[in-house]
């Protein structure tokens, strides 16, 4: 298949992926989060390395998993701690990312792994490093790491749909009926973790961040319902990745870096137009009600 379809293909998994999983999180009011996430994650991925010497898909889930969960953890002690909500986020994710920043130095010209690496990716580099079996080719790597991610987090949020809906909007009432609402919290945590670590190596931590937040925050805009707005994010996700790579091959710029341009777009457009809370259309409205009355007077 060619070179840009594959390239297409990886961005708007990225952006389904991520925006289904960040929608959640910005219901919940934790998107900032997934910024300290998609950043700590990189210590998971070094010390994956140091374990078992490769950057192959399941150790970098399986740390990025872990530190993941570990970061929800310490941001959730310290807040327990009396320390404020989003100082807790900033010590933690400042703290981990400075680490495994530390820790890429030890590793040297062991891999192609670099903290500009880790930041901004290169998607332009995803059809060369495909899945071999046996001597033959079937894709690259990316693709099935977040093909296989995106499985697992739809089937995670079919099985605890009902659960994950009560504890993101009435925390309270659900820990009454008996949900684990710190149990869904922490399997959120992990979905965002293995959302970030299948799209960081190709995408970069910049990307992951804009996927993660601003298509739920876009589709926030646009719908009030749970089940449509988890669609419509995704939905964004995907035409985002796909004006973004129009964008950079129009310009030739930042293949990534274009995507995550795209998505504020996207939100511009919601923020001024949007049917309900656009801007715009609320003055209009305002404009033509005022009218009304004065004529009807």
């Amino acid at each position: 298949m060619s070179y840009t379809f594959w390239i297409l293909l990886t961005g708007c998994l990225v952006g389904l992926t991520c925006g289904i999983t960040g929608a959640l999180l910005v219901l919940r009011k934790m998107a900032m989060i997934a910024d300290a996430i998609s950043h700590t994650v990189l210590l998971g991925i070094v010390g994956a390395f140091f374990v078992t010497q490769s950057l192959s898909g399941i150790p970098m889930l399986i740390g990025a998993g872990i530190v993941g969960i570990l970061t929800a953890v310490f941001v959730e002690m310290l807040h327990s701690s009396g320390v404020q909500s989003d100082a807790a986020i900033g010590i933690v994710f400042t703290s981990l990312f400075a680490l495994g920043v530390v820790l890429i130095s030890f590793i040297g010209d062991q891999v192609h792994l670099d903290v500009q690496h880790a930041l901004m990716g290169e998607i332009a580099f995803v059809p060369w490093n495909t899945l071999t079996i046996n001597g033959v080719s079937y894709g690259p790597t990316a693709v099935w790491m977040l093909g296989a991610v995106l499985a697992v987090n739809l089937i995670l949020i079919t099985l605890f749909y009902k659960e994950i809906k009560m504890s993101t909007f009435d925390p309270q009432f659900a820990t009454l009926i008996g949900v684990p609402v710190m149990i869904i919290h922490y399997l959120l945590m992990t979905m965002v973790s293995l959302s970030t670590v299948a799209s960081f190596d190709s995408v970069g931590a910049i990307l992951v961040v804009a996927m993660l937040i601003v298509p739920g925050a876009t589709a926030y805009l646009l719908t009030d319902r749970f089940f449509v707005l988890l669609i419509l994010s995704g939905v964004i996700g995907i035409l985002s990745a796909a004006l973004g790579y129009g964008f950079a091959i129009q310009w030739n710029v930042s293949i990534a870096g274009s995507m995550a341009v795209a998505t504020g777009v996207f939100f511009i457009a919601a923020f001024l137009f949007g049917p309900k809370q656009g801007v715009i259309i609320k003055k209009i409205r305002g404009t033509t009600g005022k009218k009304t009355v004065q004529s009807s007077t």
